[in-house]
């Protein structure tokens, strides 16, 4: 039987608390517009499925939608505005760099699956000095699929030299229990983050409040 040994991560609800960020820019960029802004609780709502999704559900809560070039004109500017705010709030959530140096050390391979753009991705890695600890990362323009998709996993896995057999999926959204569903990995819920209802409805193999429960979560699955 092959041993679990690779952990893939998603980033944002799980491994950093970027709401604020993301809301600020967003807030930002739709009042340039003359829109409301809409409010962190409301941000939240929307993350999860990469920028161009977060800009066209902020644009459809606050007036007439956008169309295709107007989206990704619109995307664009948000992506100059975000680069800017990447980590006016931007933090690792408690315990977070412990326990992913404490596996790293037990010999885990430590990934990122995020869909979220690879440039902020990396630039928040940098940041936060989480290129040390991990192997690889992929955004959500890394492939032309992205999470649930199961290639933007199945991806990032081949390209690290492992299989999906080795594999635990960690994330805190619903994209994060489908992909790993569709790739046929176990995954662990983290409520920590911005999409937990609707991921808990995907019954997720664990669920758990905080980084301090994730290597229990782990070995009962390992």
């Amino acid at each position: 039987m092959t041993k679990r040994n690779v952990l893939v991560f998603d980033l944002d609800g799980t491994l950093i608390e970027s709401a604020p960020d993301l809301a600020l820019s967003l807030q930002i960029l739709l009042k340039s517009e003359g829109r409301r802004k809409p409010d962190l609780m409301e941000v939240k709502s929307m993350i999860g499925d990469g920028a161009t999704k977060l800009v066209e559900r902020g644009y459809a809560a606050t007036g007439s939608a956008l169309s295709e070039q107007e989206l990704k004109e619109k995307v664009k500017k948000f992506l100059e505005i975000y680069s800017d705010n990447l980590i006016v709030e931007t933090h690792l959530y408690d315990n977070c760099r412990t326990v992913l140096e404490s596996l790293k050390a037990q010999g885990w391979k430590l990934l990122i699956c995020t869909n979220k753009p690879i440039a902020p991705t990396i630039e928040i890695m940098n940041e936060f000095n989480l290129h040390n600890i991990f192997d690889k990362a992929v955004g959500g323009d890394s492939y032309p699929v992205k999470k649930p998709d199961p290639a933007h996993v199945l991806n990032l896995l081949n390209e690290s030299g492992v299989s999906a057999a080795q594999a635990i999926m960690i994330g805190d959204g619903v994209n994060d229990v489908l992909v790993a569903k569709n790739a046929g990995i176990p995954s662990i819920l983290f409520t920590h983050g911005y999409g937990t209802e609707a991921a808990k409805a995907q019954n997720p193999d664990e669920i758990i409040d905080a980084f301090i429960e994730l290597e229990d979560a782990i070995n009962r699955l390992a």
